[in-house]
């Protein structure tokens, strides 16, 4: 179903799906093993402008919308969902806080080079006593002449250490909760800024993920992005881009592990029939099916309001509630459509299932998407 895209995101999902097909899907098994990092994704999806897709031309990015950057990573996801968690943490948690308060002076430095694939983006919000509770931040900012020195730690940050800009947040005013908090771009090799342990994950092996070390870490006084104090609602706003595009992901999955599903459902022969002739398996599939298609009439609505001007923010918390959710569920129904070949790293479902369960944790939790819905709800 075309979902009414125009030619030109037709155009960028073609050339997405023949990338996802003839260079991710023949290694993916191959590089979830090792867990390194695809620096050779990494420069085609640059050449392809994949990482600055809804970037304007201007700030060296393709111009395109929202919902482009969706069928993109939707597509990618349908073969490695570390790929799209890298290209998310790129572009709408790193490069867009820029795009949305960043100074002339800063866009041109740092987003267009991001944009271009030059130099990747991450983003620093979690630290170990701040989570959900995002306003309990404990890293801190004080203003000393013309810089700012940095103290504190994060962690579960994705792209770490494969990044050459970090944007994090920092308590400029800890007496104001999260009224006195200010976002920061911090530089790779920055003195007092260091990478911390890589985390060893359950799913997303390719996604480098992990821990952010700052100790007087000094940076100049135009670093600080927007205006003081007010890096919460900006990292609110970044939080809505990044629950479209990690919906995007979740889709792609779904999708990968129906796709993988119907197909050994055909294969597998048992009872002198393939199990896909018998009615349990066949209803399987098709609420499988029926999950994704909700899902994804969601993601390209929420991401039409976006690119449309609408408030979005309550959708944007239930697309993403929705589609995490559904995307385990399916990638759990393929594994069981396997049987005891799902449970082989010999397939993909394996792999799949693994992937899926960070999606409702990464970019607000099932539950904190559920205070959000419910704090629009009873408004």
């Amino acid at each position: 179903m075309s979902y009414f895209l125009t030619e030109e995101q037709e155009l960028m999902r073609g050339i997405a799906r023949e990338f996802a097909k003839c260079e991710i899907a023949p290694v993916a098994k191959q590089l979830d093993v090792t867990g390194e990092f695809p620096w050779d994704w990494i420069k085609k999806c640059a050449e392809l402008n994949f990482l600055g897709v809804s970037i304007p031309e201007e700030y060296g990015g393709a111009g395109a919308d929202c919902l482009s950057e969706c069928v993109i990573i939707e597509e990618i996801a349908k073969e490695s969902g570390s790929l799209a968690l890298i290209i998310d943490a790129h572009t709408s948690l790193g490069c867009m806080p820029l795009l949305f308060e960043g100074t002339e002076e800063q866009k041109q430095k740092y987003l267009v080079p991001a944009a271009k694939g030059e130099k990747l983006m991450s983003f620093g919000l979690t630290e170990p006593g701040a989570g959900s509770d995002a306003g309990g931040t404990k890293t801190t900012a004080v203003l000393d002449g013309d810089e700012w020195v940095i103290n504190g730690s994060k962690c579960w940050i994705t792209n770490i250490g494969a990044a050459d800009t970090y944007i994090i947040t920092a308590k400029t005013d800890p007496e104001k909760g999260n009224r006195g908090i200010s976002a920061f771009i911090i530089e790779k090799g920055t003195p007092g800024f260091e990478v911390g342990k890589f985390e060893k994950k359950m799913g997303l092996n390719n996604s480098a993920t992990g821990e952010l070390f700052f100790r007087n870490c000094r940076i100049p006084k135009e670093n600080l992005i927007g205006k003081l104090n007010k890096g919460f609602p900006l990292f609110l706003k970044g939080l809505d881009e990044g629950r479209i595009a990690i919906s995007a992901m979740a889709v792609g999955m779904a999708q990968g592990a129906l796709d993988r599903a119907v197909a050994y459902a055909k294969e597998r022969v048992q009872f002198g029939r393939p199990i896909s002739q018998f009615q349990a398996i066949a209803f399987y599939l098709a609420e499988m099916a029926m999950q994704i298609e909700v899902a994804r009439t969601m993601l390209y609505r929420v991401a039409k309001m976006r690119d449309e001007g609408l408030p979005y923010t309550k959708e944007a918390a239930m697309l993403k509630l929705f589609s995490s959710e559904m995307c385990c569920w399916v990638c759990d129904k393929a594994v069981q459509i396997h049987g005891g070949n799902g449970y082989s790293r010999e397939f993909d479902v394996e792999r799949f299932m693994r992937d899926a369960k960070l999606l409702t944790i990464g970019e607000g939790t099932s539950e904190v998407c559920k205070l959000v819905i419910s704090g629009h709800v009873l408004a």
